[in-house]
């Protein structure tokens, strides 16, 4: 089927949605329903209503075709699909469930993404559906204090050092593959194809603090991910190129095999120089680890038991009040910070205190 069709009428089914529609009842089997505008014979609502269609819930198309969200029957949980190609990508189900699994599933520092599901397409053989927890872009809504960086900071190094431990590579650590549950700042949910609408598109989003209610963040992706055994203590492998196109040794001959366990140390340490570093002005104390994470030279940077600990150390000497720090941005004006500091001091830092809320959101197991 040519799933390049354009749609029917305005606000029809289009490109892939074809093909999600055409799963639906297999799905439905499986214990997965997809949203109304999936369903066999679906009629817009807007055709028997004065709405637009921009304004209801069957009128939201999919943003990225390969990610499908339904509700898990079982436990009425919101839940996503990723359509991939075993012959692309043979290893991300197989990953993705060893991570998952007991007793890996209960190390409190494994925040992998949990694979729910995986289910085989029954018209086509290659395709596979990988399912899991909806989960949201780690920075939407933005961080607000140190506290909040530095537990994101935390939980990232602390899942890294646990895949290594397992002897298994990310090799795509980016932004877009940080992700965190937001069920605790967002009771309601969210419409996962419109994110800024609860999920019954009855209203925008009213985030809570993620200080007073602190979230769990993920490492998700593992299409590019390689297991190792325990023998192999310097892998080799030809240099793919992820997210995160930067990695010094990729810049060179890329017919060279490179070790992927000290690349992941460097995308990690990018992803907060990247996105931390070099947007605020309040993580001078991170500096000197995370310049030796990102060095040229891969045998030089250091292993994620050697980050974690010195990181656990830096960590043990910031102050209460430095973690509740508001996130100082380089782009601002002293004017545009005196006015944010009246603010955050006001709605953010004295509540919290008189709510004795830790500086360091982290979650309870």
């Amino acid at each position: 089927m040519n799933y390049d069709d354009p749609e029917p009428f305005p606000g029809g089914l289009r490109g892939m949605e074809v093909y999600w529609a055409g799963r639906y009842e297999f799905l439905n089997n499986a214990g997965y329903q997809l949203r109304p505008r999936y369903r066999p014979g679906w009629v817009p609502s807007w055709h028997a209503s004065k709405k637009s269609r921009w304004n209801v819930e069957d009128g939201v198309f999919l943003e990225v075709d390969r990610i499908m969200d339904a509700v898990r029957t079982k436990e009425g949980t919101i839940v996503v699909m990723k359509r991939i190609h075993k012959s692309v990508h043979p290893l991300e189900g197989e990953i993705g469930r060893f991570l998952s699994s007991p007793p890996l599933a209960s190390d409190p520092r494994n925040h992998c993404c949990p694979i729910l599901d995986v289910l085989s397409d029954p018209e086509d053989p290659d395709v596979q559906l990988i399912v899991m927890p909806l989960l949201r872009e780690y920075d939407d809504p933005k961080l607000v204090t140190v506290g909040e960086a530095v537990e994101l900071f935390r939980q990232l190094f602390e899942c890294l050092q646990f895949m290594h431990e397992q002897h298994v590579a990310h090799r795509d650590i980016s932004k877009l593959n940080v992700m965190m549950d937001s069920r605790p700042i967002l009771p309601n949910s969210f419409h996962p194809q419109s994110t800024d609408m609860e999920r019954d598109f009855s209203r925008f989003l009213a985030p809570r603090s993620r200080t007073a209610h602190p979230v769990k963040y993920y490492l998700t992706d593992f299409g590019l991910s390689t297991r190792y055994s325990a023998e192999e203590t310097n892998p080799l492998e030809i240099p793919i190129f992820g997210g995160d196109r930067t990695v010094p040794e990729f810049q060179e001959d890329r017919t060279i095999p490179r070790n992927p366990f000290p690349t992941d140390v460097y995308y990690v340490g990018n992803f907060v120089r990247e996105y931390f570093l070099q947007e605020y002005t309040n993580f001078n104390f991170m500096e000197p680890l995370i310049a030796t994470m990102v060095q040229d030279e891969p045998s030089k940077r250091p292993t994620m038991d050697d980050v974690v600990a010195s990181f656990m150390e830096i960590l043990s000497k910031l102050s209460s009040w430095k973690l509740r720090e508001r996130l100082v941005e380089r782009k601002d004006n002293i004017f545009v910070n005196i006015f944010k500091d009246l603010h955050h001091v006001s709605f953010r830092t004295v509540p919290l205190l008189l709510t004795r809320r830790p500086a360091l959101p982290t979650p309870q197991a």
